[in-house]
This record gives C-alpha cells, sequence and structure tokens, in this order.
C-alpha cells in the first residue's frame, strides 16, 4: 500500500529551464522520528493528532495545495497504517491537479532514512519542497522558489533554501515562544548564504566559535540569534543524492545542514529566505502545541483556520475568537470566554466556565466545570465540579466527578481519572505502562514495541486492550484507570519548558537570577558576545549613521509589536500583572530598550485594543479605553517612573491619534484627561 508512481524517468535534466517545465513536488515527512509527544504518539502518528480540532497533517497538505504544488509524496513510517488509511478516505485522495501518494517504511529510523527511500523511488525529477506533516503555514512560495532558481543558474552548488522568520527568544528562558532552543544562524546579508548554524549552543561559555576563513571569505556576516527555523526547505535533487552517499546523515539539520557547513571540498551552499508578514511555524513539543493552536484561534494563519478549512455551515467565528459547531448544547448559565472552539455534538452543563480552550466534538461537560488554557480532544466525558487548566486530554477519557488537572498535565487515550483525584502538574498518563528504559530523540515513536510495528499500538486506540483494573486503580484515584509516568531523571526541567502551561513565575525568577549570575561572571572573563550581532572587516567598518538609524527603527517597530503580542496574551489569558511586567522587561532586555519604550509600547497596544474591541459610538470607544487602562494601569506604570514619562506616553497617545488610530481624535481630550489622571493616581500610590 502507499507505494510509488509508475514510469519514472532515470534521466536528470541539468537545464534549470526544463527542471522548471516539472510540475512542482514536495516530500513531506509524516514522522517526527523523535518521543516527544509520548505517550500520545504511541497509539496515534503525531500527524494525525488534532490542532484546533483538525489532524495536523490537514493543515500542511492545504498550504502545499496553495502554494501551488502539484505532487506530494508523503512518507509514513510510525504507524503508517494509520496515516494511509487516513489519506485514502480523506478529501486529498481526489483534489484535481494535486495529487498525494505514500510510501511507506518500517525500516526506517530517521529522516536520513527516509529521504534515502525516495531517492531510491526515483519520484523526484526536479526542485521540491521538504517539509513535516506538523508544519502550519500561509506564506506564498512564489518568491522563494524564483530566488532558489534564479541562484541555481549563477551557481550549480547552491543546493538548498531554508525559510526562516523573525523571532526573538527569551532573554530569560533561552527559548522561543515555540518553546525550541535560541538558535544562532551566520548570515551574509548580502547573498543570504547560511554560514553558521546551531541550536544546542553552550551557554555557559558566553561565546560562539567561528571559523576564521568564514569572516576571512565574507565582508560581512551578521549572526542572528532572533531568527525561527521554519523547517520549509526548498531543495534541488543533489539533496537526495547526498543523503544517499552519507549514511552519517540522520537529522535533517544536526547531520545535514551543519555537515555541508562545514564541508569545504564539494562546495555545496545553503541560502536562506526570510518571511515577514507570513506565518510559518512547525509543533515540534507541547508548548508549540499549545502556542500554534492560539494563532490559529487568533487567525493569524489566515486562510488556513478551523471554519474555513471545515466550512463555513459547519463552525460559525462568533465575538471574542469563539468557534462553535451548528449543533453545541449549551446551558444558559454556562459561561464562554474568549479564544475557545467547541465541536459538533458537544454538550455543556449549567455554571460551567470556559476560556481560552479547544473542545472536541461529542463531548460531555458537566455542571460547575472550569476548564482554562486547554485541549480537550474527542469523546471526552467530564462530570460535574472538575477543574482543568492548561491540560491535554486525548479521545475517550474520563474524569469523574471533582477531579482535578493540575498545569501540564497529559492525559492518553481513554484514560480515568477518579473522583476527587488531583493528577499532579505536569504528569503523563497513560493505558500503557511507561517504557523501561529513557528513548533517545532520535528514535521512533513506537521504538519499545516488542513487534517492533507501530500498529499493535492502534488496537489500544480502539479499545481491543484494557489494562488489569486492580493494578491501575491506585495510581489515579478511586474508579481511575491509567498509569502515571514518571520523569526521568534531570528531566523535570524539559517537562515545563515544554508544557502547554505557562512557565511558573518562580522559575522565572530563578532563571532570571541566574542568568544575572551567570552574566556577571562571563563579564569579568571578558567573554560576552557582543550585543551587536554584525562581524565586519576593517575594510567594511565605516557604516553610515543612516543605516543605524533605520536598524534601530525597525528594531523599535519589531519591540512593539512583541509588546503587544505579550499584553494580547495576557489579556486573553487572564495573565497575572506580575507575569506580564517579567515577560516586557525580558523584551526589554532582549531589544536593549528603556523603560519609557516599555510604557509607550504597552500604552499604544492598550489603546489599539480598545479601537479593535466591538463599538458602535464615540462613547462606547471610550468606555473601551477607560476599562483596559483602569485594568492595566499598574502594568502600565511599572514601566513609568517620572513627569517626562508620562509626558512620552502623552506624546505617543497624540501620535496615535494623528496616526494609526484617527477614531480616538475626537476623544482626544476625554482621553487625555482620563490618562492623566490615572497615571497621577498610579504614581502617588507608588510613592
Amino acid at each position: 500500500m502507499g507505494a510509488q508512481k509508475k514510469g519514472a524517468t532515470a534521466r536528470v535534466s541539468e537545464d534549470p529551464e526544463e527542471l522548471a517545465r516539472h510540475p512542482l513536488q514536495a516530500i513531506l515527512l509524516a514522522d517526527s522520528f523523535t518521543t516527544k509527544f509520548r505517550p500520545i504518539t504511541l497509539e496515534r502518528p503525531k500527524v494525525l493528532l488534532p490542532l484546533v480540532n483538525i489532524p495536523m497533517i490537514n493543515y500542511t497538505l492545504a498550504w502545499l495545495e496553495s502554494a501551488g504544488v502539484e505532487e506530494v509524496f508523503v512518507f509514513c513510517c510510525a504507524h503508517s497504517k494509520q496515516v494511509i488509511d487516513y489519506l485514502e478516505s480523506s478529501e486529498w485522495s481526489s483534489q484535481p491537479n494535486f495529487s498525494v501518494t505514500t510510501i511507506e517504511s518500517h525500516n526506517s529510523i530517521s529522516a536520513g532514512d527516509a529521504l534515502r527511500l525516495i531517492y531510491e523511488r526515483n519520484v523526484i525529477h526536479g526542485d521540491f519542497v521538504l517539509i513535516r506533516g506538523d508544519t502550519v503555514s500561509n506564506m506564498s512560495l512564489t518568491q522563494a522558489l524564483q530566488e532558489h532558481k534564479d541562484r541555481r543558474k549563477k551557481d550549480a552548488n547552491a543546493i538548498m533554501t531554508m525559510v526562516v522568520k523573525q523571532s526573538k527568544p527569551s532573554p530569560i528562558t533561552q527559548q522561543s515562544r515555540l518553546g525550541t532552543d535560541e538558535l544562532f544562524m551566520a548570515i551574509n546579508p548580502v547573498t543570504k548564504q547560511l554560514l553558521y548554524y546551531e541550536d544546542k549552543a553552550e551557554y555557559s561559555k558566553g561565546f560562539i566559535s567561528l571559523d576564521k576563513t568564514l569572516i576571512a571569505d565574507n565582508p560581512s556576516v551578521i549572526l542572528h540569534n532572533d531568527k525561527q527555523d521554519c523547517y520549509i526547505d526548498i531543495c534541488s535533487q543533489e539533496v537526495l543524492s547526498l543523503f544517499t552517499d552519507n549514511f552519517d546523515y540522520q537529522h535533517l539539520r544536526r547531520h545535514f545542514v551543519k555537515g555541508l557547513l562545514v564541508d569545504d571540498i564539494m562546495g555545496y551552499k545553503i541560502f536562506t529566505h526570510e518571511i515577514h508578514s507570513s506565518y510559518a511555524a512547525r509543533i515540534d513539543n507541547f508548548r508549540s502545541y499549545d502556542t500554534i493552536s492560539k494563532d490559529i484561534i487568533q487567525r493569524w494563519t489566515y486562510p488556513f483556520v478551523p471554519d474555513v478549512l471545515c466550512g463555513s455551515s459547519a463552525i460559525k467565528v462568533e465575538r471574542q475568537g469563539t468557534y462553535r459547531a451548528s449543533d453545541v448544547t449549551l446551558s444558559r448559565s454556562a459561561q464562554l470566554g474568549s479564544f475557545i472552539f467547541i465541536g459538533q455534538g458537544t454538550k455543556i452543563g449549567n455554571d460551567t466556565k470556559i476560556s481560552h480552550s479547544v473542545i472536541g466534538e461529542r463531548c460531555t461537560i458537566g455542571s460547575n466545570v472550569t476548564i482554562e488554557g486547554s485541549y480537550i480532544w474527542n469523546n471526552v466525558t467530564i462530570e460535574d465540579g472538575c477543574q482543568l487548566r492548561n491540560a491535554i486530554v486525548c479521545d475517550g477519557v474520563i474524569l469523574k466527578s471533582g477531579a482535578v488537572l493540575q498545569p501540564g498535565v497529559i492525559l492518553s487515550f481513554k484514560v480515568v481519572v477518579g473522583q476527587q483525584f488531583v493528577v499532579p502538574a505536569y504528569s503523563k498518563v497513560s493505558l500503557l505502562q511507561q517504557p523501561t528504559q529513557q528513548d533517545s530523540d532520535e528514535e521512533l515513536e513506537y521504538a519499545d514495541s516488542t513487534s517492533g510495528t507501530g500498529e499493535l499500538r492502534s488496537d489500544k486506540l480502539n479499545g481491543d486492550i484494557a489494562p488489569d483494573l486492580s493494578e491501575t486503580a491506585s495510581e489515579l484515584g478511586t474508579g481511575g484507570v491509567g498509569y502515571i509516568w514518571k520523569v526521568f531523571e534531570g528531566a523535570y526541567d524539559e517537562e515545563w519548558r515544554h508544557s502547554v502551561a505557562p512557565i511558573p513565575t518562580d522559575k522565572l525568577v530563578k532563571l532570571m537570577l541566574d542568568r544575572d549570575e551567570d552574566e556577571e561572571l562571563l563579564t569579568q572573563d571578558g567573554n560576552v558576545i557582543s550585543a551587536s550581532g554584525e562581524l565586519k572587516t576593517d575594510s567594511d567598518g565605516n557604516g553610515s549613521e543612516d543605516d543605524d538609524n533605520e536598524d534601530s527603527r525597525d528594531d523599535y517597530v519589531s519591540f512593539e509589536k512583541e509588546v503587544e503580542a505579550t499584553f494580547l496574551r495576557a489579556v486573553h489569558e487572564n495573565v497575572k500583572v506580575d507575569l506580564a511586567v517579567l515577560e516586557v522587561n525580558a523584551l526589554r532586555l532582549s531589544y536593549n530598550m528603556a523603560s519609557v519604550d516599555c510604557g509607550g509600547a504597552i500604552f499604544y497596544s492598550m489603546m489599539k485594543l480598545a479601537v479593535e474591541s466591538p463599538h458602535n459610538s464615540a462613547s462606547e470607544l471610550h468606555r473601551n479605553a477607560a476599562d483596559i487602562v483602569t485594568t492595566w494601569q499598574k502594568l502600565l506604570k511599572s514601566f513609568l517612573h517620572d513627569i517626562d514619562e508620562e509626558i512620552e506616553v502623552i506624546l505617543k497617545f497624540e501620535e496615535m491619534c494623528l496616526e494609526s488610530a484617527k477614531d480616538f481624535a475626537a476623544l482626544f481630550p476625554q482621553v487625555f484627561l482620563m490618562i492623566c489622571l490615572d497615571l497621577e493616581d498610579a504614581l502617588m500610590g507608588s510613592r
């Protein structure tokens, strides 16, 4: 099942114009070759996990089709039968001008093995897109493809173009908003050639080592830590042959990309294409699952959003970012907050409160239940009085009355939590016992299976195998069914770093203190990396003041956007003010901004939210602004310490009235007076 296309030609053209006439092809890896989503992926492949109630792979395929790809080869390994059965029964089996062909393997243990097998099948006839089945994007491929083809005409060694996007990591956690490690990339700013790639930097050293020939051969090199790897690659056919020639290439980035960058014999080159207004991100861990789900609900991924992918007749978008299926049964006393999704056939009881969550299909939720920041999949039963915060609950789970899921809990398929039982924070619970050995990150999702095949695991998903109730009841309370997996020694930090739950305040404070101590020690040693990432030769040392000013303006625009995203997250997720202050402070340090810059950016975000909130009159707009300023004045005052800084905020508001928020122009005197009074009260109260 799922074999190759017939009649592939053995001849490979070297003429770029001839290559351009081939249909655009893509290789989609439907296996992550990691274990980060265990225990869930012991029973279901990652690409079929629901992302806002739609299988992940649907987002990837929908984007490929919209981007002009005509042939997709889906490589399946772990749980390959589930993937193949899903694709054959889905809409993707009959799309005009868009063919999806599966290639199945039970022996591949890495992305390198997958690409070697695809090379043997001889199905790729020109440049192709390489992507994972857990990637969400709405970018246009036109410009990136053209850049790749133009470079190939001039230099046959330009074999790969990687898509990147700006994303400042947190200076406290040293990870991105997707929960991935801080990434260092050295890029030639003129040619966009990638010169250095490191996602496993040793922060304790306080410096990055670059080969001196890299500096000598490039008049200008910028070392970035503000780029996100989108894991969308445009490749020439040579990429496949290189994997075949080098069996040491297993991981796409750690082995292949790094290997080419240090290989000075073959001379192959990798380039980057940076996107700005488009969206692209890969679901690498539970934190990125949470982040990307929120981005989808807030429509950053448009047109790949639930009401478009499912059809507007099936899903309705309501006020405050609420998506609701047509046949939801909702009690009159139930309270639905902002940014939620509720699937078909779901029933919600009296006085239940739901906010910032995704509820799947055919779920039964009792009375007096609280659900915040959680992902409830299909056919889940939640009895009266349960509390769930920042958790993932898979298909068929039952929570008996009064059960509590603390932040970060993962309940795999058909787990039962007993009455009044409290599942500890960051627990992973499954009907399957935890493997006795900790698998490496390079192994298959089913690597611990004694049969060596993933399909045995899927039997439990269908209810054919159940654990002995007497053995597991004590772990999850009275009537509970399932095993609570233990956290391996040294892995606890990874749990809260990669969790769907926000990082606890005490962890952030400790990280900040540790960072300050490390910086002090490194400063004494003289090993701190310069705040500027640009490395130039002496001959290129006379930079213009205009360029510096332009860079500063660009930095502030990026900073303002990051602050706005942080503020909106605080509003929509009910983040405490103290934690919001910490996050804005982290951005201030990251961008080297002053406190007044923070105050101005926060106030801009507050007024922008007021304008974008529903209002039908000037008085309602004024009320919106008054409510937001009153609610968040403590956050604002944290960054305004004297009268001069207050005036800066007033000037910021005046600028908004003249430019970006003209709705406020007529209300300027009223809002101006309100701001002055609120700031005066806030500042007097802090003295």
